[in-house]
């Protein structure tokens, strides 16, 4: 019998099409309290909704990011 845990691979956070708001604290540098802010305004542009959990597009976050000068 397999082992679901041992055969589980972790994918680092530049391949992930979808972040947890932990990660993309961690892959940006910008503040978990942050994030969840810029996730609540309306029409977030990198804000991907699953059921109640929030998510963020990576990709749209790094462009969001790189069109800003500060948060």
């Amino acid at each position: 019998m397999i082992n679901i845990s041992e055969t589980k691979t972790e994918i680092p956070f530049w391949l992930k099409l979808n972040l947890t708001v932990e990660e993309a604290a961690k892959y940006s540098g910008i503040g978990e309290k942050n994030i969840r802010n810029l996730l609540k305004e309306k029409a977030c542009p990198f804000l991907f909704m699953v059921g109640n959990k929030h998510l963020v597009k990576r990709h749209e976050f790094e462009k969001f990011i790189e069109s800003k000068h500060y948060i």
